[in-house]
C-alpha cells in the first residue's frame, strides 16, 4: 500500500474511532459490556480480516496497515483495539499462518465476516507466563481428540464462536509436545465462563474456558502433532506487534487529550500549558510515543518481509507499553483532580493501560526474550 491509500486507511480508521466509537465508550465501559453493536460496522469496514487474504473475506492489509488501524482505533478506545488484536493477530492470525486451506475456507470467511468472533486459548489458571507447563490434554482414541482441562484470561472467552486451543498430546524427550486446535462454540463438554469484572478494557470480554471430555475431530488439528507450542511462539510475534500498536494509540489518546486539556485549563492568569512544568511532560510524552510508533512500524515492516521479528517484536512491545503506562500516568496529572473523574477520557487510559504491560507476555517476559536474543 502506498502512502497515499496508508493515510486514507488512517483516515477511515479515525473516522469510525471518533465518530462511531467515541461517543460511546463510557456506555460499555460503565456497566462492563462488551461492544456487541460494534462488531458489524468494525466488519463492514474489512477491520476484522484486517491481514487475512481477500480470497477468504479479508482485507488483505500488511502487519505496517494493521499497526495504523490499532493505533486510531485505540486512542479512541483501547478496549475495541484489544478486539481488533485478539481477533485478527492471534485466531484468525494463527489459522492464517498454520492451517491448511480447506480449514481456512470453512473458518476464516465467518470469521472475517464478524459472523463469529475468534479467540487463543494459550494461557492457563496455573500457567501464565510458563506456557510450557501447561495442563491441558487432548488424547487420541482412535477417531478424535479427547480435551480436557481449562484455560483463563481468554479475549473473547464469552462471547467468542471459534477458538484457536493448546493442548498437550504426549510427551517427547520428558518435555510435554503440545499441539493446537480449532474448538467452537456448542461442542459437548465445552464451557465458556462468565465476563471477568477488570480494572480496565472493561468492554473487552475476559472469561475462562472449561473443556471436559470436548470431542475434537482429527480435522480440528492444526498442523502436525506437536507443532503446537512453536506456532504459538510465531503468532505471539505478531500479536506483540499489535500490542505495541495498541500501546501507541492509547499514548496518543492520553496525549492529545492532555493537549487540549493544557490548552483550555487556566491556572494562575494563564493556561496551563504555558507554564513549563506542563510544557516540559508534553514534550516528554511526545518523544516517547514517537520513538515507539518507529520502533513498532519498524517491526511490522520486517514482519511483512516474512524476516525474523523476536526481538524487535519484544523491545517494541516492552518499549511502547511503558511509554503507555508513562503517558497515561502523566495525562492524569496534567489533569489534576479532573484526570480522576470519569467525564474525563485520561481517567479510562489510566486504567487500561496496565494491561498492556502484562497481555501477550509480561515486561519481565520481554526483557527476558530480548536478552536471549542478544546473547544468543
Amino acid at each position: 500500500m502506498d502512502q497515499e491509500n496508508l493515510d486514507l486507511l488512517r483516515e477511515t480508521a479515525r473516522g469510525f474511532a471518533r465518530g462511531t466509537i467515541g461517543p460511546v465508550v463510557m456506555k460499555y465501559d460503565d456497566p462492563h459490556l462488551f461492544h456487541r453493536e460494534l462488531i458489524a460496522p468494525l466488519a463492514e469496514l474489512g477491520f476484522l480480516g484486517a491481514m487475512v487474504s481477500e480470497s477468504y473475506g479479508g482485507a488483505g492489509l500488511t502487519p505496517l496497515e494493521f499497526t495504523v488501524l490499532v493505533e486510531e482505533i485505540s486512542a479512541v478506545d483501547p478496549s475495541v483495539g484489544l478486539t481488533l488484536c485478539a481477533h485478527n493477530g492471534l485466531c484468525l492470525g494463527h489459522i492464517n499462518l498454520f492451517a491448511t486451506d480447506e480449514q481456512k475456507r470453512r473458518f476464516l470467511p465467518d470469521l472475517c465476516s464478524g459472523r463469529k468472533l475468534g479467540g487463543w486459548g494459550l494461557t492457563e489458571p496455573g500457567s501464565g507466563s510458563d506456557s510450557a507447563g501447561m495442563k491441558t490434554t487432548a488424547v487420541w482414541d482412535g477417531s478424535s481428540w479427547m480435551l480436557n482441562g481449562s484455560k483463563a484470561f481468554i479475549t473473547h472467552g464469552s462471547v467468542g464462536s471459534t477458538f484457536v486451543i493448546f493442548a498437550v498430546t504426549g510427551k517427547r524427550n520428558g518435555r510435554n509436545r503440545i499441539s493446537s486446535f480449532i474448538v467452537e462454540r456448542g461442542m459437548p463438554g465445552f464451557t465458556q465462563g462468565k465476563s471477568e469484572n477488570k480494572l480496565g478494557m472493561r468492554s473487552s470480554d475476559t472469561a475462562m474456558l472449561m473443556f471436559e471430555n470436548v470431542r475434537v475431530p482429527a480435522e480440528h488439528l492444526i498442523g502436525a502433532e506437536g507443532e503446537g507450542f512453536a506456532q504459538a511462539m510465531e503468532v505471539l510475534d505478531g500479536g506483540r506487534i499489535g500490542i505495541a500498536a495498541l500501546a501507541v494509540g492509547l499514548a496518543q489518546g492520553a496525549f492529545e487529550a492532555s493537549v487540549r486539556y493544557a490548552r483550555e485549563r487556566q491556572q494562575f492568569g494563564k493556561p496551563l500549558g504555558a507554564h513549563q512544568a506542563i510544557q516540559w511532560k508534553l514534550a516528554d510524552m511526545s518523544t516517547g510515543i514517537s520513538a515507539a510508533r518507529l520502533l513498532t512500524r519498524h517491526a511490522a515492516e520486517v514482519r511483512g518481509r516474512k524476516e525474523p521479528v523476536t526481538l524487535l517484536a519484544a523491545q517494541a512491545k516492552l518499549f511502547a507499553s511503558e511509554v503507555a503506562c508513562r503517558a497515561a500516568e502523566e495525562a492524569v496529572q496534567i489533569h489534576g483532580g479532573y484526570g480522576y473523574m470519569k467525564e474525563y477520557p485520561v481517567e479510562k487510559f489510566y486504567r487500561d493501560v496496565k494491561l498492556l504491560t502484562i497481555g501477550e507476555g509480561t515486561s519481565e517476559v520481554q526483557r527476558m526474550i530480548i536478552a536471549k536474543n542478544i546473547l544468543a
